[in-house]
């Protein structure tokens, strides 16, 4: 089985090594290029993702004794594939910046169609960071709220219990 595995780890390692050089050729490229290549990558995320359900059935079918060590190794593929998704997400924000301005016709010359260009360039990855940091911030929440319920929900049983103790100190003192 494990076999199968380091099978599926070296199509993985080829597949990504592609991916990572595509998605750093996009912003070179423009036209029907650039819109050939966004469309192979995002075919070979498919791949990739399709890949990584099939290595986490191979993970499940490891006996126990053996499966951390690949569960590990996927978890770091995992977060691989997510930093491959997220560099492609990045390049594609700047792919539709660039089909924005030939769709409205902007003229790459013209210096108001320049200025947007550089402000979008500079915006674009602050805006990404702020939704990364925003999301973050909502899932700490999230976890605190969950703290929150749990230490509610554990004083309420210690105020039962306390006052189940108490009626039985009361009952043994009238006794």
């Amino acid at each position: 089985m494990s076999s199968d595995f380091e099978a599926y780890e070296q199509d993985f390692g080829t597949l990504t090594a592609e991916i990572t050089n595509k998605i750093g050729r996009i912003p070179k490229l423009g036209g029907k290029e650039k819109t050939q290549l966004v469309l192979n990558v995002d075919k070979q995320l498919e791949e990739v993702r399709e890949l990584m359900e099939q290595m986490d059935l191979e993970v499940r079918e490891i006996p126990i004794q053996c499966r951390g060590m690949y569960q590990s190794r996927l978890k770091s593929y995992k977060g691989e594939m997510e930093k491959l998704e997220k560099d492609f997400k990045r390049s594609r924000i700047a792919y539709s910046d660039d089909v924005r301005n030939e769709l409205l016709g902007e003229d790459a010359g013209s210096s108001e169609s320049q200025r947007t260009h550089a402000y979008l360039y500079c915006v674009s990855p602050l805006f990404c960071l702020s939704e990364q940091v925003g999301q973050e911030i909502l899932a700490n929440l999230h976890s605190d709220r969950e703290k929150i319920q749990r230490s509610r929900d554990r004083l309420r049983e210690t105020d039962v219990n306390l006052g189940k103790s108490s009626r039985i100190l009361t009952g043994m003192l009238r006794r």
